[in-house]
């Protein structure tokens, strides 16, 4: 079974920029589409971003779009998300998700790494 283990999540200032990292492990990160979500204190986890095995297609919440950029390099079997224009109410734990089955949930998931945006 993949197992993912975000990184990159830190203290930064509103208007600036981060780049979150998602190491998988296992052989078959390539086929699988991926994806950001986060969980903010008090609230449900939302949708961030995906991105399909090749990379070719991503999705981008409303919230997001125009800021932030979802990309993977499958022969490193990472996953990223460079978050740009950063506000304070993107503060949350970030968590990046595998669909290892094509038209199934997204199932694997990772601890999760928390960004904090000061004002």
């Amino acid at each position: 079974q993949v197992q993912l283990v975000e990184s990159g999540g830190g203290l930064v200032q509103a208007g600036g920029s981060l780049r979150l990292s998602c190491a998988a492990s296992g052989r078959t990160f390539s086929s699988y589409t991926m994806a950001w979500f986060r969980q903010a204190p008090g609230k449900e986890r939302e949708f961030v971003s995906s991105i399909r095995w090749n990379g070719g297609t991503s999705t981008y919440a409303d919230s997001v779009k125009g800021r932030f950029t979802i990309s993977r390099d499958n022969a490193k079997s990472t996953l990223y998300l460079q978050m740009n224009s950063l506000k304070p109410e993107d503060t949350a734990v970030y968590y990046c998700a595998a669909r290892t089955v094509l038209t199934g949930p997204y199932n694997v998931w990772g601890q999760g790494t928390q960004v904090t945006v000061s004002s």
